[in-house]
């Protein structure tokens, strides 16, 4: 009879219909075509390995268009001395050009100026320890597979920071799979074409050319917060480190 508890139990924690406040922005850092409706605005922070937080404001200008600004800061949490990655906010714009209908995926163009980690300021290169998006394309499918399904599949070219001479069209994918009401899985894969050359700097990270696989798990706590830890580097593309990148992100969003 146990048994029988818990299997109905989970079955309806599968099969439950997702009542998500808006379509994900982003998967684990990638974009997808999603935007975010007229009137809504998101303060997000990002809380990253050495004590690191990347706080975000974004806004839906109309039901297509979002536009967002970032600052990110190294050392928040700990004892070490208190760094800004520039002096400068970074810059995040999203415009759907095509809906998503019955038989097309969404359309977005993007422009995302916010890299990931630390920001490297040297004499002969200026970037992110993990480079920004810069200019991208992204095709977003969703599925109606025992709660949402959605697909997501873009190219990028970032035209700034290329003081490494690695400048390629870069690919990335992933997907978002509702599991109830509440919870959310998130996964992808970031080829990082443009950036898989080596530089001869300590300081820097070191690849393997693997690309970046990401994972995480979305709660949507109340009507107006979501919590989402996230797994990063899952096939270890980063010599520099022996373990996996985890990370907390805090999501509020409102109406006005």
């Amino acid at each position: 009879m146990k048994n029988i508890i818990i299997l109905i139990f989970t079955f309806n924690f599968i099969l439950s219909q997702v009542e998500q406040p808006y379509p994900p922005l982003k998967l684990v850092s990638l974009p997808t075509g999603g935007t975010l409706p007229k009137g809504t605005y998101t303060i997000e922070t990002l809380l990253m390995n050495e004590g690191g937080i990347l706080p975000s404001f974004a806004l839906g200008i109309t039901d297509n268009l979002t536009f967002g600004v970032s600052f990110g800061l190294q050392e928040f949490i700990g004892t070490g001395n208190l760094k800004k990655n520039k002096s400068y906010p970074e810059v995040q714009l999203k415009y759907r050009i095509y809906d998503e209908t019955e038989f097309t995926p969404a359309v977005l163009l993007g422009l995302d100026t916010q890299g990931k980690g630390k920001f490297f300021d040297r004499p002969h290169y200026n970037r992110y320890e993990h480079k920004a998006m810069g200019v991208y394309c992204v095709l977003s499918r969703n599925y109606n597979f025992l709660g949402n399904l959605g697909f997501h599949l873009g190219l990028n070219k970032n035209l700034f920071e290329n003081d490494d001479n690695d400048d390629d069209i870069n690919l990335f994918f992933g997907f978002d799979k509702a599991l109830n009401r509440s919870f959310s899985i998130l996964a992808e894969y970031n080829l990082a074409r443009d950036d898989d050359n080596t530089i001869d700097d300590e300081s820097l990270v070191i690849r393997k050319g693997r690309g970046y696989l990401n994972a995480g798990l979305r709660w949507s706590a109340t009507n107006s917060l979501m919590l989402e830890v996230n797994v990063n580097d899952i096939t270890k593309n980063n010599e520099s480190d022996d373990s996996m990148n985890r990370e907390v992100k805090i999501i509020y969003f409102e109406n006005f």
